[in-house]
């Protein structure tokens, strides 16, 4: 039997990880024309699925090929005070939510906004690391969520793009069906040529 010493061994991060190892987050490989449209799904499923099996209220805006808006009802992880907990890499992107952190580790810009018992926080990242501080902004409502991510173009390859026409139904995995939801959710996609929204 081989044994392998601590130096044989390398830790990477998970940035690295999600990179190198696409499929293990969203079921197909780099080289995938479908990479752009498993990411949106992946996105959306975390932010529709609750733990307790319920779904919460989502919202979809596409706004390239490889740029889109995914927002959300559910809460950050707050501290004592009830501001934002650090998340990924000290991050807005929730610790909770491994979903919008790999989508981010794809993707050569994000922005979050978290918004906490009426406070919003505002945070840009390059990749999944904070380009910045997070900083106060206005609360369109009490809680949710706000991520938009743009692809990273040299990552997914000429010609990718999320796919057209898209319909909620098409963003819900297979494990949806035991949990199924009776609720649909807007899709607009702002790309010129599209029909604009779906699912309303």
């Amino acid at each position: 039997m081989e044994r392998y010493t601590a130096d044989q061994l390398r830790v990477i991060a998970f940035e690295e990880h999600v990179r190198a190892r696409p499929a293990m987050y969203f079921r197909v490989e780099r080289d995938s024309a479908e990479l752009p449209t498993e990411v949106l799904q992946r996105v959306v499923w975390d932010a529709m699925h609750h733990r307790d099996g319920t779904h919460g209220q989502v919202s979809v805006e596409i706004t390239s090929d490889l740029s889109f808006t995914v927002e959300d009802e559910r809460t950050h992880s707050a501290d004592e005070w009830g501001r934002p907990l650090p998340g990924f890499y000290g991050s807005l992107l929730d610790k909770d939510r491994w979903a919008p952190a790999a989508a981010a580790a794809l993707s050569v810009r994000t922005v979050i906004e978290v918004w906490l018992d009426g406070q919003g926080y505002r945070q840009e990242l390059a990749g999944a690391v904070p380009a910045d501080l997070w900083e106060e902004c206005p609360a369109p409502r009490p809680y949710g969520t706000r991520t938009t991510f743009h692809l990273d173009p040299s990552y997914v390859g000429p010609g990718e793009a999320i796919a057209w026409a898209l319909r909620p139904e098409e963003l819900q995995e297979e494990g949806c069906q035991a949990h199924p939801s009776s609720s649909t959710f807007p899709i607009h996609d702002l790309r010129r040529g599209a029909d604009g929204s779906a699912g309303e």
